[in-house]
């Protein structure tokens, strides 16, 4: 399985994407954020599960600074 977008997040002219990916060495899996296309930040978790709750913890937290969600 590839790279798969979890969200979405855009302020003014800017964007944040999060995608979740499999890791092919190991059962984990790796949460990536990208601001404007560079990665700015990767996590792993053991499951696929524990990588969307962070994922939808930072969305939360990014929103309630004025970042909105955009597809």
């Amino acid at each position: 399985m590839g790279d798969i977008r979890v969200w979405r997040l855009r302020k003014e002219h800017t964007w944040i994407d999060a995608q979740i990916r499999d890791c092919p060495e190991s059962d984990e899996v790796e949460i990536r954020f990208f601001y404007d296309g560079a990665l700015l930040l990767a996590r792993r978790w053991p499951s696929r599960e524990q990588a969307r709750t962070h994922a939808t913890d930072r969305l939360r937290d990014l929103q309630r600074v004025g970042w909105t969600t955009h597809w």
